[in-house]
């Protein structure tokens, strides 16, 4: 209790102990330390610097870090204050602490000419190796993770979209994307800190050996090789001192950049990826063994080491522990492990085989390149971007697109399945363009002659040099990967009805849930259930109307639901409850709406129909008459270039709609009381029975 006490008193005060530490670094170069107080400093920078080594060791990603590069500065700040304060002991005393005096005593073995090299040796090794390395690793993993951070942030919004994550994981995940970006833009200045450490370091040595000189020839009254050799052995003894701390943070600096994406902490790493392969082991033992029979070499040194690296790859080749690492590496490398391999008819295993993926894009080999990043192609990219549009056009959760290859396909052939079922095919070319005629074409281009997949409109297969020339004839050009997304919208945007599952629709009440809690708990479960919302949704989503706006929907269902649980009825409602949606969507022109109107009569008919009538149903010759009024007017309008719209009262719509959807699925059917108030319908048509 009592150290949980003490240690929770100096976090609450750990501001101030920062501030009252970094102005002690810097008063430490102006104030002179007594001798005592200097090794007691220095010794505590040496014990310093093993702390962080250890904890960078033991750091599994370098966020765990993040303080690094602030501690690099703070750490260099302390050391060339020590250096400071050491030189200014070394010039007035001829002695800075016992610390120093013994330290080059015991390394250098009081021989200042071998303190010296060793001196240089180190800083060459933290300069030219370590720190360098260190710099450039920094500098090129700030610019990779920079220039990462559109694609990242794009994936967390394609997942966001899926429903694979929350708003609350969305945010966290973009937090943690800043902070990767801003450490490593931190440790690539920070490196520059060790860089100037080191040269300071030499620059001090030299000065200290230097002036110590003359200070000890002309002021002291020493003989010139009493002075070179007193002065020389402090100051080298404080160069190593304070060299082999900055060597160990060199190599804690190192140890952070250099640390890619883990499991586990470094230690651990290396010790599982190096044994885990007992063959590398035995080779390595048998060229020591072949080294060490060879005359001229000695043979105890390699034989042991030989014997030793060959015991080793013995016991982990036949340890438990071995084994469970090398199926881990074969699951990293293949995507499954042995054990599942083995075991393909598990309920598990049939379990997956039975597993429906909502949307499927299957390819014909030739067009796998479109989906092979390391190739140039961007598939993935492009259908994760189509997905995000649809969300944001329909407000419908896009589930993930399963792209795999067929070879039972044509080369070119490609097939994209709604629920494991067919739902559309087309042929593109991965190394050609698709040139569109949207018409008005001066002159036809070479090519392979086709049609449009997604829309059906005449088009040529065209070779990559052909591309300027059918742009400037009018053809509008498209790259195949286009031609395949484009594709895909649409189907999607044509099926959206049907990608919309319970699941979906409680991911969407989840979603409104976070800022209009009070909407959902009043509506589901009390008034409709999670599968009447669904099938209002359905209806809307079937029609193209967007359901982006839920708190209006759910509101709307809210005050009609306990009046009516009929899903049609309720779709009526919600419609008009968005009727600035739905206006938006028609082909208004200066507040003016081109529409063709319904007949009283068959009005009046299809009402009786929908309260029961069973004398007023509409005989199949009937709905002929109905369907090809429709079609006549309809291509009236068309011809004035105009498209159109049919306009009826609010209670006969939706049967309407589903009279003639299989005949005109994209002839839109509106209520008057869907469409704003500012809009003037022109009725320019009627459509009898």
């Amino acid at each position: 209790m009592v150290n949980s006490s003490i240690i929770e008193r100096a976090m609450k005060n750990s501001d101030l102990m920062m501030a009252i530490s970094v102005i002690s670094l810097v008063v430490m170069m102006v104030i002179p330390l007594p001798s005592f107080l200097l090794s007691l400093l220095l010794s505590l920078n040496l014990g310093l610097a093993l702390v962080v080594l250890l904890v960078s060791i033991n750091t599994r990603e370098p966020l765990h870090f993040s303080v690094f590069p602030s501690l690099i500065l703070l750490a260099t700040l302390f050391r060339l204050g020590l250096n400071v304060s050491s030189t200014r002991l070394i010039l007035l005393d001829g002695y800075a602490g016992e610390v120093i005096e013994k330290f080059g005593a015991f390394v250098v073995g009081g021989n200042p000419v071998v303190g010296f090299i060793v001196f240089l040796i180190l800083v060459v090794i933290q300069f030219t190796v370590i720190t360098k390395g260190a710099e450039r690793v920094a500098e090129v993993a700030a610019r990779f993770t920079l220039d990462a951070m559109p694609g990242k942030q794009m994936s967390i919004d394609a997942d966001l979209n899926a429903g694979l994550i929350d708003e609350k994981e969305a945010r966290k995940r973009r937090r943690d994307i800043e902070r990767e970006a801003d450490f490593y833009g931190a440790m690539d200045g920070s490196s520059k800190f060790v860089k100037g450490d080191a040269i300071a370091s030499v620059i001090i040595t030299v000065i200290n050996v230097v002036g110590g000189f003359i200070i000890g020839i002309m002021q002291q009254g020493m003989g010139w090789s009493e002075a070179l050799e007193r002065y020389t052995l402090l100051t080298v003894g404080d160069g190593l001192v304070t060299q082999i701390p900055a060597l160990l943070l060199s190599t804690a600096t190192g140890i952070i950049v250099t640390r890619a994406a883990s499991e586990d902490d470094l230690s651990r790493d290396m010790t599982h990826q190096i044994v885990s392969h007992p063959r590398g082991l035995w080779i390595a033992a048998g060229a020591l063994a072949l080294m060490g029979i060879l005359p001229g070499l000695p043979k105890i040194p390699f034989l042991m080491l030989a014997l030793m690296l060959a015991g080793l790859g013995y016991v982990f080749r036949n340890s438990a522990w071995n084994s469970a690492a090398g199926e881990q590496l074969a699951l990293d490398e293949q995507g499954e492990s042995e054990v599942e391999k083995r075991d393909d008819n598990s309920p598990e295993a049939i379990a997956r085989l039975l597993a429906v993926d909502p949307l499927e894009i299957e390819l014909g080999y030739g067009l796998l390149s479109l989906a092979d990043s390391t190739k140039g192609g961007d598939l993935m990219d492009r259908i994760g971007l189509a997905r995000r549009q649809v969300a944001t056009e329909l407000g419908l959760i896009v589930p993930l697109v399963r792209v795999r290859d067929n070879m039972d396909l044509q080369a070119n052939t490609y097939v994209i399945k709604l629920r494991g079922a067919e739902l559309a095919r087309g042929e593109i070319w991965a190394e050609r363009f698709l040139a569109l005629d949207p018409g008005g074409v001066s002159r036809p281009v070479p090519g392979l002659e086709t049609k449009d997949p997604a829309f059906g409109l005449p088009a040529r297969w065209i070779a990559p040099e052909m591309q300027s020339q059918a742009e400037i004839n009018g053809y509008t050009v498209i790259e195949p990967v286009a031609v395949l997304v484009t594709h895909l919208t649409q189907l999607i945007r044509g099926n959206a009805h049907r990608l919309l599952g319970r699941q979906e629709v409680r991911s969407l009440l989840d979603a409104v849930r976070q800022t209009n809690s009070v909407v959902v708990d009043e509506l589901v479960p009390s008034v409709l259930s999670t599968g009447e919302v669904q099938k209002v949704l359905q209806n809307l989503l079937r029609e193209g109307v967007p359901i982006r706006d839920m708190v209006t929907i759910l509101e709307t269902l809210a005050d009609w639901g306990p009046v009516t649980r009929d899903t049609d009825r309720l779709t009526e409602q919600a419609r008009q409850a968005l009727a600035v949606h739905i206006t938006r969507d028609l082909p208004v022109s200066d507040n003016r709406l081109v529409a063709l109107g319904v007949d009283p009569a068959l009005e009046e008919r299809i009402g009786r129909i929908q309260h029961g009538d069973h004398e007023a149903a509409l005989d199949p010759e009937t709905a002929r008459r109905i369907l090809s009024s429709l079609e006549s007017e309809a291509r009236k309008v068309l011809a004035k270039g105009v498209e159109p719209v049919v306009v009826s009262s609010p209670g006969v719509r939706f049967y309407l709609k589903r009279l003639i959807e299989r005949s005109l699925p994209n002839l839109k059917v509106v209520s008057y009381a869907e469409i704003s108030g500012d809009v003037q319908i022109d009725v320019v048509g009627v459509v009898k029975g």
